[in-house]
């Protein structure tokens, strides 16, 4: 049997270690709430590989982009914000401009339902974490959550917004540890939420093909929650709210992607992905959202999950749907991706470039490394297009999952 295809009561009986520092032991699967309907169910078909594309990407670009919520449409053409330099003097717009006269805007971000706390900023030991309350069936519980803003944030700077997911046998702690996240905020101007993952969830987030669709919806809605209370505190940019996880977070972050892709502007996939017998299918989203689908080559494998099957899966359904794919592949096992980074860049910097380089009123399938090129800040293992990615020829004998 494939290994990536063991039956699901080894699924459930094994707690997954996809994990970048350490292991954590089973919990048992939490009661469902009621469910609420999010995302488009339409199928997609896997397509074949194609090979680099010069002028038109992999993830194509036809189609009429649709969203829900009521997109409006961008009426200033005028930046302000710095642009990529990709050489030879040529620059393309990112999130910290205006969008063009005329683009789809995202939808205005809701108005939260009950009272928003204030919100805590930043992280250091013992600080509290935000708490929004959930209900969940006929039980209450509290879900907690780090906000990671610039120490200088002006009133007015419009910043954007990621969501951060943890790995298995990892807390919102160790990302923003491990991610360097308070000086990337700094640096790159942006806002980084980091939830925590709840009791109850076998997995810690609800990717399996054993969760409840109640407890699937559950988290999307702590998404809407979070992303609203942060909105009615900070003067948030709408056109550049996106997601990344890692390994189990990932897995979690391409539900929610297609779960809440009428609000997303990207995704980024570390070790994660769709499929494979033991995680749920892609859900297709009405918006065409560009994803850096990334993973340690045919090697990154823990316990129950194959990560290069469920990686391939999830970029077949990404092309299918005429979305633009980065495909990175660092042959380090399932590990913490070696971005190389310049003098002075924090650890995940090529990461928050990609979130940065691709804002939600992009047309479907486009992105602007298709016309200027890959940025040459990304690691050469990366390139456009499923099966298109060149991984280092030696891995590099690392493996975090224990």
């Amino acid at each position: 049997m494939h290994r990536g295809l063991l039956c699901l009561p080894l699924l459930a009986a094994l707690a997954c270690g996809d994990d970048l520092v350490g292991d954590s032991g089973p919990e048992t699967l939490g009661s469902s709430g009621e469910s609420t309907t999010a995302g488009s169910s339409e199928s997609t078909s896997p397509s074949a590989p194609t090979s680099q594309p010069t002028q038109d990407t992999s993830g194509g670009m036809s189609g009429s982009e649709t969203s829900t919520g009521a997109p409006t449409t961008g009426t200033t053409g005028t930046t302000t914000g710095a642009k990529a330099d990709m050489g030879g003097g040529e620059e393309f717009l990112r999130c910290h401009d205006d969008p063009p006269e005329g683009a789809t805007l995202a939808p205005d971000i809701p108005a939260y339902g009950g009272t928003c706390p204030a919100l805590e900023i930043g992280y250091m030991d013992g600080q509290a974490f935000n708490v929004l309350p959930q209900q969940l069936g006929n039980s209450t519980v509290e879900r907690l959550f780090l906000v990671i803003a610039p120490e200088d944030a002006g009133p007015d700077e419009r910043l954007p917004v990621i969501f951060l997911w943890h790995w298995l046998g990892g807390e919102a702690q160790d990302f923003y540890e491990r991610g360097d996240v308070q000086n990337a905020v700094n640096q790159k101007r942006f806002i980084a939420v980091i939830p925590e993952a709840r009791e109850g969830l076998l997995f810690k987030w609800p990717f399996s093909a054993i969760d409840s669709d109640a407890d699937l919806q559950a988290e999307f809605r702590f998404f809407d929650d979070m992303l609203s209370c942060v909105a009615e505190q900070f003067n948030v940019n709408k056109d550049c709210v996106a997601s990344t996880g890692v390994s189990a977070g990932a897995l979690f972050t391409s539900q929610l992607a297609g779960g809440r892709g009428d609000v997303l502007s990207s995704f980024m996939s570390l070790s994660g992905g769709t499929g494979g017998g033991t995680i749920k299918p892609w859900t297709a989203p009405a918006h065409k959202m560009p994803a850096m689908v990334l993973w340690g080559g045919p090697n990154d494998f823990c316990i129950v999950i194959d990560f290069e099957q469920t990686s391939k899966d999830l970029e077949m359904n990404l092309e299918a749907g005429g979305h633009f794919v980065l495909e990175c592949i660092h042959n380090c096992n399932h590990s913490t991706p070696p971005f190389p980074v310049e003098p002075g860049e924090t650890t995940f910097a090529p990461l928050w470039d990609f979130f940065l380089d691709h804002p939600y009123w992009l047309a479907p399938g486009e992105s602007p490394y298709t016309e200027f090129g890959v940025p040459a800040g990304m690691p050469d293992w990366c390139a456009i297009g499923a099966g298109n990615a060149v991984p280092p020829p030696e891995p590099c004998d690392k493996d975090e999952c224990s």
